[in-house]
């Protein structure tokens, strides 16, 4: 491979100027020492991901085909369920890699947090929004498939005897049959995610009601249990239904501050609530944590519009471009207009973008967030994750962030 690859790059970058201590001081003895070393396989996991190569099965296959994988590797080739148990046992750890890729892009002087853009991306899960089911529906095939399997259960114990009284009694007489097995497997998983609703459908009454300081308005649906449209996948429980240019998915919603001089992500997040306006106050303070000082303009499109918002970004005195409200092409002024009240945040905040108009800062939003979304959904091919559950999901998410980062990096030091 040349010098200045890419791949020599992130090698060294892993072994030289991060801090792996998380991960390294996890095998502290020779009994059992992996045989392969925990730096080589950092490294190999973020080049896999630089290259869009994200199951480990595909990622083993190209350390015994691809060249450039080799030279990350030193030609050694760990199967996937090395990689894949890797990546799962040190997840936390490489999460926090992010941060450290960050301070590098700092030092290289490749965040300057003039002007920063946030927006968020839905990505679908590991899970078929076919394999969820409502609440409504729970309560129905519930007694449903328990009359269904009671009936085989007797029937099945019929058969038991005719068999035993036809070919003697060599089985134990405990087995069931395929048919039956899976009815229960599908009862206990509807019985689970009915506790699962029911669990969260009490924890929400209980914020509600402390929030309100009173129980709130009467409820459609008894105290303590869901609505019938709640929903709940029976694959990844954590994942939710949301709308994106695709339509309906079961995913999750990503979020990414980009910096506007480089489109380096200076701040990232994932969250199971298909609303965007709750993220811009852990986005913004995250920017402080990670870089050591605040952006001076944020902009981000309607979703994140609400009077908190604007007045958080007031507070910390960052200059906001935020829209008010979708508006077409071509479409009226006034039509904006009446999507915000006088006397509010939201409406200065729409005087504010009226009259930069076309040279407003906010025009810069469209050019610096959505290009990177497009460079890891298109440029490198992440569309679906491959873990399951909120904190996993989150964790593959910051590795995705971690090497786009990287790829920053290596283009300004080539």
């Amino acid at each position: 491979m040349p010098q200045g690859h890419v791949a020599h790059f992130v090698r060294s970058t892993v072994s030289e100027a991060l801090d792996l201590s998380a991960i390294v001081d996890c095998y502290n003895e020779e009994r059992g020492y992996p045989p392969y070393h925990p730096v080589m396989m950092t490294a190999l996991l973020l080049y896999a991901y630089c290259q869009g190569i994200y199951p480990s099965r595909r990622i083993a296959k190209a350390c015994r085909e691809r060249v450039d994988f080799m030279a990350v590797t030193g030609m050694q080739t760990p199967d996937f369920r090395t990689i894949s148990d890797f990546r799962k046992r040190h997840m936390a750890a490489l999460e926090e890699l992010f941060v450290q890729v960050l301070r590098l892009c700092q030092e290289a002087g490749l965040v300057k947090l003039g002007h920063v853009a946030l927006d968020g991306t839905k990505l679908k899960a590991n899970a078929s929004k076919h394999k969820a089911m409502s609440y409504g529906r729970m309560k129905k095939a519930e007694p449903e498939l328990e009359a269904i399997v009671r009936g085989w259960l007797r029937q099945a114990e019929a058969a038991d005897l005719r068999d035993d009284q036809e070919h003697g009694v060599d089985l134990n007489g405990e087995e069931l049959p395929d048919w039956v097995r899976d009815k229960q497997r599908r009862l206990e998983k509807i019985r689970e995610a009915r506790a699962r609703l029911q669990a969260e459908a009490q924890a929400a009454e209980k914020g509600e009601e402390k929030k309100s300081g009173g129980p709130g308005r009467p409820r459609k649906n008894e105290p303590g249990t869901p609505k019938d449209s709640a929903q709940t996948n029976f694959t990844d429980p954590q994942s939710r239904i949301m709308k994106s240019h695709d339509g309906f998915i079961q995913g999750y919603n990503a979020q990414a501050v980009v910096d506007a001089d480089s489109q380096v992500i200076v701040a990232q997040g994932l969250t199971n609530n298909a609303s965007d306006a709750q993220q811009l106050a852990v986005m913004v303070a995250q920017i402080k944590q990670n870089t050591g000082r605040q952006a001076r303009e944020l902009s981000a499109d309607a979703g994140y519009c609400s009077e908190d918002n604007l007045k958080e970004l007031r507070r910390r005195h960052i200059n906001g471009y935020i829209a008010t409200g979708r508006q077409k092409h071509g479409q009226a002024t006034a039509a904006a207009e009446r999507n915000v009240k006088l006397g509010t945040y939201a409406y200065a905040m729409w005087q504010k973008l009226r009259r930069g108009g076309h040279r407003s800062r906010y025009r810069l939003r469209k050019q610096t967030v959505e290009p990177v979304f497009g460079q890891v959904k298109q440029g490198r091919g992440f569309r679906q994750f491959l873990l399951r559950g909120l904190r996993k999901v989150a964790g593959e998410w910051s590795l995705i962030c971690t090497a786009h980062n990287l790829l920053k990096l290596a283009a300004a030091r080539s």
